[in-house]
């Protein structure tokens, strides 16, 4: 065989095993090469396709609809374009396609096009516009209340020690500037509340939009159409909606976990910091945007980029401010403010008339190692709220054997001490072993691999124990500073 027969049929061949297909059509839409991937998406055989115009191959389409017709007319690429339409044996299909000009010299002679079926896609844009509509929604009701939706200022974060003194005193300094701000904190450190009180405490900035959002909620096809906005007809269903960045215009935009996004959306999100434009998705036109971006991790920054979960180019330029939240463990003096705190809060929202912690808690509470933060000491507190006969909560009351919310080596100095209190050897075992995993996992920011070499034992092993114990990582945010 001839070079030119052999990459044919290499060519012919990979087309054949691939779940993408591609047309090649005339300058008239007409069909001079079609070749069908193994998942039927256009619903008619290669040799029956040859010859026929393209809106014949998929009847629902119009000159005006087709991108084959748009890009013969215009002479421009159609790059990642998502349509929904009928194919040739009446089923609705939806595809991602990029159509391309052939061109000989300046002159169209033809356009090709690959395509994939992508339904997993249109439910992706289904969701984007669904989101978008209820941001759209709730950006006009903080419009219509002057646009501010943080609720915390510094004066509601509980602390008394001197570590938690000495962050407040540089968050406030950093709160009269415009510079991007990377906060640092274990999970339930309060994050936001301190990213709240910094927007709050700008003179300016406060009378604007407060926008947070979670970059480990949303997968990257919906968290790029949130953040910059989309462009209608860059999928199907999508409309001119403004993003995130155009929502919080003169105010503050919060992206917790930014570790979590694709390091693609880190790439564009570092142009918006650095020109201060945003372009829409499918959009042309540059948007001019004044935003305070104040991004967090919630493992150390300089992991995450050891780790290629953040880009080096955007850490440096997040990382003008750094403020590092301490976990409680670290910051025993602020246990006690918090446990008023939290009983005062959930006396009046159970309409309790609970009156403090004894001390022998109180002594449990200062040994404990806290490795959920702040968020976990409000859930023991409100639990045993729900559960207390008496106006002080003891020792009975602490979610222990159920949850395994303090480890065993936590209550040993009470069980010489007392001897009131000796549980079943397996059980103390169990919840050793159980309080031993969560702290490594949270002290590796959730990554299971390091989290089992942290205890030297297999990733299998600790997956199965994980599971075992039914261990989840994931809890609700909680609404005060740790």
């Amino acid at each position: 065989m001839t070079h030119r027969a052999d990459y044919k049929l290499l060519f012919e061949s990979m087309l054949t095993h691939l779940k993408q297909g591609i047309i090649i059509v005339d300058t008239n839409a007409n069909v001079v090469y079609y070749n069908e991937p193994v998942t039927q998406i256009g619903g008619i055989g290669s040799k029956e396709a040859i010859g026929k115009n393209i809106l014949e191959i998929f009847p629902n389409l119009t000159p005006q609809t087709s991108t084959f017709y748009r890009v013969l007319k215009t002479g421009k690429p159609l790059i990642d374009y998502v349509q929904t339409y009928t194919n040739f044996v009446g089923n609705q299909v939806t595809t991602l396609t990029s159509t391309l000009p052939l061109l000989k010299g300046n002159k169209i002679i033809g356009a090709f096009e690959l395509y994939r079926d992508v339904a997993t896609v249109k439910q992706l844009s289904d969701r984007i516009v669904s989101l978008q509509k209820e941001l759209f929604n709730k950006a006009s009701d903080r419009e219509a209340q002057n646009g501010n939706k943080a609720s915390y200022t510094f004066n509601d974060l509980i602390y008394k020690s001197d570590v938690m003194q000495r962050l407040i005193i540089k968050a406030k300094k950093a709160a009269n500037s415009s510079s991007p701000i990377l906060v640092y904190g274990e999970t339930g450190t309060g994050k936001e509340l301190l990213v709240q009180a910094i927007h709050n405490s700008n003179p300016l900035r406060k009378k604007k939009p407060f926008i947070a959002q979670n970059c480990a909620a949303l997968p990257k096809t919906l968290l790029e159409g949130i953040l910059f906005g989309t462009t209608e007809g860059s999928f199907t269903g999508a409309k001119d909606r403004k993003g995130l960045f155009e929502l919080a215009n003169g105010g503050t935009l919060f992206l917790d976990e930014i570790n979590s996004m694709d390091t693609e959306l880190q790439a564009k999100l570092l142009r918006a910091l650095q020109d201060g434009v945003i372009r829409r998705i499918g959009g042309a036109k540059t948007v001019t945007v004044d935003v305070r971006v104040i991004a967090s991790t919630n493992i150390r920054p300089a992991e995450a980029v050891k780790k290629k979960l953040m880009r080096q180019d955007l850490y440096y330029r997040l990382n003008v401010i750094s403020l590092n939240i301490p976990p409680l463990r670290e910051r025993k003096e602020d246990i006690i403010p918090l446990v008023e705190y939290f009983i005062s809060f959930y006396n009046t929202k159970l309409g309790r008339n609970v009156k403090g912690i004894s001390a022998e808690v109180t002594d449990m509470f200062l040994n404990y190692s806290w490795p959920g933060n702040v968020r976990e000491l409000r859930s023991a507190i409100e639990s045993a709220m729900n559960f207390t006969e008496d106006d002080i909560i003891r020792k009975k009351d602490i979610p222990f054997k159920e949850s395994g919310v303090f480890r065993q080596e936590d209550r040993d100095p009470f069980i010489s001490k007392q001897g009131d209190y000796l549980p079943p050897l397996n059980d103390a075992v169990a919840n050793f072993e159980k309080n031993l995993i969560l702290e490594a996992i949270n002290k590796t920011g959730g990554n299971y691999s390091e989290a089992a070499r942290l205890l030297k034992t297999p990733r299998q092993t600790l997956h199965n124990k994980i599971k075992k114990y039914g261990i989840s990582t994931k809890s609700d945010d909680i609404n005060t500073i740790s």
